[in-house]
């Protein structure tokens, strides 16, 4: 994996498909993402909204690429939603379609409940069942591995603590999403992050966005001692990015040796 070296800790800006092509094949431990919904939000430099099959078509060729990078147990964390609520679209069973016909093992999903229903807004026919509509208060991480279940790592390298290990093996995780968004319309919780990463990595693997948004795969990947690699179409996320990573590192900095 000498190859990756020159790709390990950078922020790439590029577009996604361009650019993880130059990534070394199996070079790559953890995958955590978060494409595009395709319902019309305002990202920086991305079209939102469009044509459903054209949009399941770009996502295969993405995916095509994640198993190449990843190494043989490589765990690839998708974290994706189903969307509308009165035109429901399973986005989430069309992604595990795609990768299981793409020869990916599909382990388990994991509800990342958000606690998102204080404010509701789209009942549908109200104290009735004529028409009542399911609010969606959660989001799925589907866990898919490449060629086998185990990835090979040192024990020296394992730092998931008991008490983590059981807590994030219950497949129902309570996180609240991002408030502080940094310009993005869809941030990732660091909490959120950090458990994926912490259960399903050892010190020193390379964690790979590939839709990075403004970085937080990437800051809890420094946090944790890991190696990232962030890849975003949008400069301006990417500036956000380097900025948190500073600050990240200047905080790391300062933590008294244990």
């Amino acid at each position: 994996m000498k190859n990756i070296k020159k790709f390990e800790n950078k922020i790439i800006t590029g577009d996604v498909i361009k650019t993880i092509e130059k990534l070394p094949k199996e070079s790559v431990h953890l995958v955590i993402t978060s494409p595009p919904y395709n319902v019309g939000k305002d990202y920086d430099n991305h079209n939102d909204k469009m044509e459903y099959n054209e949009y399941l078509k770009w996502l295969e060729e993405v995916w095509i690429q994640v198993k190449r990078v990843l190494v043989p147990g490589g765990r690839f964390c998708l974290n994706i939603a189903p969307t509308g609520i009165k035109n429901f679209v399973p986005i989430h069973h069309d992604f595990t379609n795609q990768l299981r016909k793409l020869g990916m093992k599909f382990r388990t999903e994991i509800i990342w409940y958000k606690q998102t229903m204080l404010k509701r807004t789209a009942w549908g026919s109200w104290q009735s069942p004529s028409n009542p509509h399911i609010i969606p208060s959660w989001e799925y991480i589907l866990i898919f591995t490449k060629n086998g279940d185990s990835l090979e790592g040192n024990k020296q390298d394992i730092d998931i603590s008991a008490e983590e290990f059981k807590k994030f093996s219950d497949g129902f995780w309570k996180i609240k999403p991002e408030r502080k968004r940094n310009g993005h319309p869809a941030p990732f919780p660091e909490e959120l992050i950090y458990q994926l990463i912490k259960y399903y990595s050892y010190k020193g693997n390379v964690v790979l966005d590939i839709f990075g948004g403004t970085g937080t795969v990437a800051v809890v990947s420094q946090k944790t001692g890991r190696k990232f690699i962030h890849i975003d179409i949008s400069k301006e996320y990417n500036n956000t990015t380097k900025e948190r990573l500073r600050i990240a590192q200047e905080e790391l900095s300062q933590k008294p040796m244990s």
